[in-house]
């Protein structure tokens, strides 16, 4: 029988020729006598795979040589603090947009360590648009803008990146590796690895290396960008597992034609939903058409008696996991780079199905 179809927001469904070669590998690394689970990071096996998987992400996303790549611990939540104790540099202040839940998250945690310009904010309409950047009010002293490009959560995503004359940091957890990304117009990108990367427990980091090494009083060592691009994210014993399954989802992102190839078809993969919802008359998406997320799509029945009886029957036809956060309610698809567009095809087919003979 085929997999059933995992719409799960994070961790996420990967691609299954990487979970094939990962069974094929679980044993004996390539004739090392050890799985990767078993090796010592600082091993010529590991380091090879290190290596490797830093080439492949560097040359998927075309990073500039000033920046550097990290493979750290502790999620996108880590960064939050890590962040602004290593962007401030001595100024005090930040901007923040709040378009959403971890929007929310990210400003709570600045606020332990700078004082935090909130230049936008979307909350007073349940963040189902941006404001129009026209409206933002940047503080000119602050010393970098935060932002979350997509919204896992609630469905919203920024299409374009902001230009607002300081160092952007962007929560691009849900988003990093969907398409082409132009890195050198941020100072920091972060993402959790669980939605487009790899298994839970691994964050990637891209940092502008003029930025690093201005920590804040107090900094712990292992927040510190430039101890951990120093020490190669091997100052402690990082992910090595996540670590090496990344690295053959880069392999296997190269070879379906690299981020080019793959923001074709997610959004492709996002048209078709949004086409079948909007045509249904029947189920609804709440965000502004211009602000909707390729990756997480949220929508909802005409009545929430029918949420019940539309999950139990989703996943009997092998779609799971679609329930919609628990803040939010409804229903949320996420249809990240290993959905591949016959299961958006079967979501929707049964969608349709479930209208007839609950419309």
């Amino acid at each position: 029988m085929p997999r059933p179809y995992n719409f799960s927001a994070g961790p996420a469904m990967l691609p299954e020729a990487v979970l094939e070669q990962a069974k094929a590998e679980m044993l004996d690394w390539r004739g090392s006598g050890m799985s990767v689970m078993e090796m010592s990071h600082r091993g010529k096996e590991f380091v090879s795979i290190a290596e490797q998987a830093e080439a492949d992400l560097r040359e998927l996303l075309d990073v500039p040589a000033n920046y550097k790549v990290l493979f750290l611990q502790g999620g996108a939540s880590n960064q939050f603090a890590m962040v602004p104790m290593n962007l401030l540099r001595g100024k005090g202040k930040a901007d923040y947009l709040n378009t959403g839940q971890w929007s929310k998250k990210a400003i709570s945690e600045a606020r332990k360590f700078c004082q935090v310009n909130i230049a936008a904010n979307s909350e007073a309409v349940n963040f189902t648009t941006v404001p129009a950047r026209e409206t933002w009010t940047c503080d000119p002293e602050a010393a970098y803008l935060h932002y979350t490009p997509n919204e896992t959560i609630n469905g919203v995503e920024m299409h374009t990146v902001p230009e607002v004359g300081i160092p952007l940091a962007a929560d691009f957890s849900s988003t990093l590796l969907s398409r082409p990304l132009d890195v050198g117009k941020f100072g920091v990108i972060y993402a959790g690895a669980q939605k487009n990367i790899g298994p839970a427990g691994l964050t990637i980091v891209l940092i502008r290396e003029d930025l690093m090494g201005h920590t804040i009083a107090g900094t712990p060592t292992l927040l510190d960008y430039a101890v951990m691009a120093k020490d190669g994210s091997m100052y402690n014993t990082p992910p090595t597992y996540a670590w090496y399954i990344a690295g053959l989802v880069f392999q296997w992102l190269k070879a379906q034609g690299g981020l080019a190839a793959m923001g074709e078809r997610n959004q492709a993969k996002a048209d078709l939903l949004y086409q079948a919802i909007d045509a249904s008359g029947f189920y609804q998406n709440p965000v502004d058409p211009a602000y909707r997320s390729w990756m997480n799509v949220p929508f909802t029945l005409p009545d929430a008696v029918l949420d019940k009886p539309f999950l139990a029957e989703a996943k009997s036809a092998g779609l799971l996991t679609l329930s919609g956060h628990r803040s939010v309610g409804g229903m949320r698809a996420s249809i990240y780079n290993a959905m591949p567009l016959a299961g958006v095809q079967s979501l929707v087919d049964f969608m349709a199905d479930f209208q007839k003979r609950h419309g």
